[in-house]
């Protein structure tokens, strides 16, 4: 039978209050409370922590406190990224950062969910989760939400404030709720 974990990261139905999950997630967020209570001059710390706590983080990748995610391991960032304040990134499933990507201050990348259409097994606490990819070189405006299984192309612009609840292609402006394409953009480097 498979453990909770195993569901979990599968997209399976599973419940959070896990043995085995509690404990993954009270680590994080021991790790999480030092990382978040670093001076402004502790690049360092904050750089061993985010090593500690991250599935990988690329050079010159940067995350600015306040931060907080489940497990910390289910998370990868490329390299020359950047996180702004207060990001939440709830990785009950992976989430995936490209190199190069920029994430405006509060925003939220949500992997998990609840069943919608069953009642009873939301409140016998079954959830789901679903991996979120963000390609290279994007950019997420503050304050946006990015729902349980959505990829955001390569070169992409999310819109401050936008709900993105489907995929995003490659080289867009997307803005709104639900975030919706409002042009094509034409990158030349």
């Amino acid at each position: 039978m498979p453990s909770q974990r195993d569901r979990m990261l599968s997209g399976a139905l599973y419940q959070a209050n896990d043995p085995d999950l509690v404990a993954s997630r009270r680590k994080c967020q021991r790790l999480l409370e030092v990382f978040n209570a670093t001076r402004a001059d502790e690049d360092e710390t904050r750089q061993r922590v985010l090593h500690e706590l991250l599935g990988s983080l690329g050079e010159g990748s940067e995350i600015l406190p306040r931060f907080l995610c489940d497990y910390g391991t289910y998370i990868t960032i490329g390299a020359n990224s950047f996180i702004n304040y207060d990001a939440i990134l709830l990785d009950c499933a992976p989430i995936t950062i490209g190199d190069d990507v920029q994430i405006a201050p509060r925003v939220q990348l949500l992997t998990a969910a609840h069943p919608v259409d069953d009642h009873e097994a939301r409140r016998a606490k079954w959830e789901s989760a679903s991996p979120i990819t963000i390609g290279d070189n994007v950019w997420i405006g503050a304050g946006a939400i990015v729902c349980p299984g959505v990829t955001v192309g390569a070169n992409s612009v999310i819109g401050a404030g936008s709900v993105v609840t489907r995929d995003i292609p490659a080289n867009v402006v997307a803005v709104g709720n639900p975030c919706r394409v409002i042009h094509r953009t034409e990158y030349q480097l």
